[in-house]
């Protein structure tokens, strides 16, 4: 389904977005990407909204990709006596390892690797950083704290713990069950939450055996110190912004965002910007003005992807929201101030064939009348490089791979187009000008540039170029052989 838009959209399932009909209607209004959040439903739950998305996908000849989100180690307290309590700033508040119902003094915190971690004046965050707890004295089994911030603390809360690098396994037990069923099942991506280190990336990798590709969520401060070593051992980011508005300074997420979505770019990797986009949506069919702007900022920085998720997922206008980040992303896109910034901000290092292949594909583009940039990709290394690029035109993607096909519906500006395989240019020539016609990306007059790699089918190898016309005949004419 060819979208108006470069940008890609990411929809989280749930309760609000659980039938078929829905489904299909979500992707109809402009959702590339369906995220799966493994944090709620079972694997039968996960498993049905699975089999729709594909019943969608064959119903609408269209390339969805699945993104599974996996929970990730969540720290939380314990429970309550009373349910909740109400800390007082000044106050002195424990955490420790004993699960007697909590009170006003102290809870349980079943987590003995951050007691292990922690040292005097760390400070801890409780439920999305809204209380602030700062350590006075610690030891392996206990924490007493002062509470800088009070407020409602009850049962479940998640805690974060800014200060410190935890020596928490990088994925739970729940995590690695998860991660086997849904690689099992069949997602194009797995989201990977609360990273700190490369080390991270790797273990899960091990675990995926090449079944999915690996997205890293930024949202601690000691990813965003490693990043570069993260963005390297993975295929795609995230910025999730909750998580890290929680345990930075809110005034610090922007520029970090801005930074990291440059690096990606760099590098030609997929990067997702998500978290309260259009939160007001969840209630209201309209969302605020500094929303709008804020989906607009990351598009004008040139993310290849923007998410919703509670917006989608729970709230009461899915099919709006979706509506809304279309709309706006059509919007900036038409903006000619939209084309200055994305190609003033081209940061690409390039050596190599293969880059300077598309490099040129895109000044050919640019310079000329030529409608599209076909390119032939078996990895999906060829489009992402393309798409680094962020050519004026649009990219069609040819591919024989469903599996490829999926996985760059992520990418900035991919159009994807199965083929089946072939084994000469000539060939690759005449299916690219077929597909730039049948998805009405150019007509029977108009030209296009054609890449690929010469032996085909072997990943990261672009090395042939050619400017096409769409007119088989000519084609055919020109090389008859």
């Amino acid at each position: 389904m060819r979208r108006q838009r470069n940008v890609k959209i990411v929809a989280t399932l749930g309760p609000a977005s659980d039938t078929r009909e829905i489904i299909a209607a979500l992707h109809k209004k402009g959702a590339d990407v369906f995220r799966l959040n493994m944090s709620h439903g079972s694997h039968e739950e996960i498993r049905a909204k699975h089999a729709m998305i594909r019943a969608v996908e064959d119903e609408l000849g269209s390339t969805i990709g699945i993104l599974a989100d996996l929970q990730g180690p969540k720290l939380r307290v314990g429970v309550f006596a009373k349910e909740s309590e109400e800390l007082v700033e000044g106050a002195t508040f424990r955490l420790d390892l004993d699960e007697t119902p909590g009170s006003v003094d102290r809870v349980c915190l079943p987590h003995p690797e951050i007691f292990a971690a922690l040292e005097d004046g760390a400070s801890l965050l409780v439920n999305d950083g809204k209380i602030r707890l700062k350590v006075k004295t610690c030891g392996t089994d206990f924490a007493d704290c002062e509470v800088i911030v009070g407020g409602t603390i009850s049962n479940r809360k998640g805690v974060n713990v800014p200060d410190v690098i935890l020596p928490l396994a990088a994925l739970s037990e729940k995590d690695r069950a998860d991660l086997e069923f849904v690689c099992e099942l069949g997602v194009d991506w797995l989201a990977l939450s609360f990273v700190q280190r490369p080390e991270d990336v790797a273990e899960a990798r091990v675990l995926a055996k090449g079944r999915a590709a690996i997205l890293s969520k930024i949202e601690k401060p000691s990813a965003v110190e490693r990043f570069d070593d993260i963005l390297a051992v993975s295929d795609g980011i995230m910025v999730a912004r909750g998580d890290l508005g929680v345990e930075l300074p809110v005034s610090a997420v922007p520029p970090i965002q801005k930074r990291l979505v440059r690096r990606c770019r760099a590098v030609g990797k997929p990067v997702i910007v998500a978290t309260q986009m259009l939160e007001s949506m969840i209630d209201s069919p309209v969302p605020t003005r500094a929303e709008v702007s804020d989906v607009a900022t990351a598009i004008y920085e040139g993310a290849d992807a923007v998410m919703l998720s509670a917006e989608s997922a729970a709230g009461s206008y899915p099919l709006e929201a979706v509506g809304t980040m279309d709309n706006v992303a059509i919007e900036v896109e038409r903006d000619p101030t939209y084309t200055q910034i994305i190609e003033a901000s081209r940061t690409a290092s390039r050596s190599g064939i293969a880059d300077a292949m598309v490099a040129a594909a895109r000044e050919i583009a640019e310079t000329t009348d030529v409608k599209a940039i076909c390119c032939f990709t078996h990895s999906g290394t060829t489009a992402l490089l393309t798409a680094r690029e962020r050519p004026r035109v649009p990219i069609i993607a040819l591919t024989p791979l469903k599996r490829t096909a999926r996985r760059l519906a992520l990418s900035w500006g991919v159009n994807c187009v199965m083929t089946e395989e072939l084994d000469r240019f000539k060939m690759a020539v005449v299916s690219a000008a077929r597909a730039a016609r049948s998805e009405g990306f150019a007509g029977a007059s108009d030209f296009v540039v054609v890449t690929a790699g010469v032996p085909f089918n072997v990943p990261g190898s672009t090395n042939i170029l050619r400017v096409a016309p769409c007119d088989e005949r000519l084609i055919f004419a020109s090389d008859p052989e």
